[in-house]
């Protein structure tokens, strides 16, 4: 079995979405996303990484993950071109899954909820009293729940040094998804946290651990704020040294 991050966002699970708990058995259609266009940007460790062949099915281009994860390849709204690999090829990509509910239909991968974060994520106005906000990049928080809500919040937050006003905003869940035979980066991750052998078979990583503890593991590798830099300070060298 391997392990995902999926984003579902907000406006996906408040239109047409059903509330589902750690632990639960649940069928999605994914999408690979760019995630410099989702919120922002500035993702780190919810990236994925698939790689296998292209396919087109009824309309939708799609890679079959090496390990058998089934993807959709999101396209840029805003590009002048498709610049997504064509049917035939293989391709390597690097994004944000997603579920999508809406539009073409395709093979959706199935799997167990292993952890859920509710994701809260600062918007600011595009400038001082405009009423429009937009996501600032990087700039959200993750918090474990049990169970994704139905329906999601927001607060008025302290306006910016600028003057443009800010809110705080829960725009969906990054949910742990545990897809049976498949193997992922994030599996391979765990494995090594736990000292099992990568030459291990696929689905060891969540063997013999505790359902609450695999949570509490999960969560550590996934998080919002980036590593710390070094802050010592460079030792000084002396004339001669």
């Amino acid at each position: 079995m391997g392990l995902w991050h999926v984003f579902y966002e907000d406006w996906q699970m408040e239109c047409c979405g059903t509330p589902f708990s750690v632990g639960d058995e649940v069928s999605w259609p994914l999408l690979l996303l760019d995630a410099d266009i989702v919120l922002g940007g500035g993702w780190r460790d919810q990236l994925t990484e698939v790689a296998g062949p292209v396919e087109d099915v009824a309309g939708v281009r799609m890679v079959r993950e090496e390990t058998g994860l089934p993807v959709a390849l999101g396209a840029d709204p805003d590009a002048e071109e498709d610049r997504r690999p064509q049917p035939g090829s293989r391709a390597r990509s690097v994004g944000l899954l997603s579920v999508e509910r809406h539009g073409a239909r395709w093979p959706e991968a199935g799997g167990r909820v292993r952890a859920v974060q509710v994701l809260t994520q600062t918007w600011a106005e595009t400038a001082p009293g405009s009423r429009t906000y937009g996501p600032v990049a990087g700039k959200r928080g993750l918090r474990a729940v049990e169970r994704c809500p139905r329906w999601f919040t927001e607060t008025e937050g302290e306006r910016a040094a600028d003057g443009r006003g800010r809110r705080s905003r829960e725009s969906g869940v990054v949910v742990t998804l545990d897809v049976p035979g498949t193997d992922s980066r994030l599996s391979r991750a765990v494995r090594e946290a736990r000292g099992i052998p990568q030459r291990a078979e696929p689905g060891v990583e969540t063997r013999g651990i505790e359902a609450a503890d695999l949570t509490a593991l999960l969560e550590t590798l996934s998080t919002a704020t980036p590593p710390r830099r070094p802050t010592g300070r460079a030792r000084r060298r002396h004339a001669g040294a």
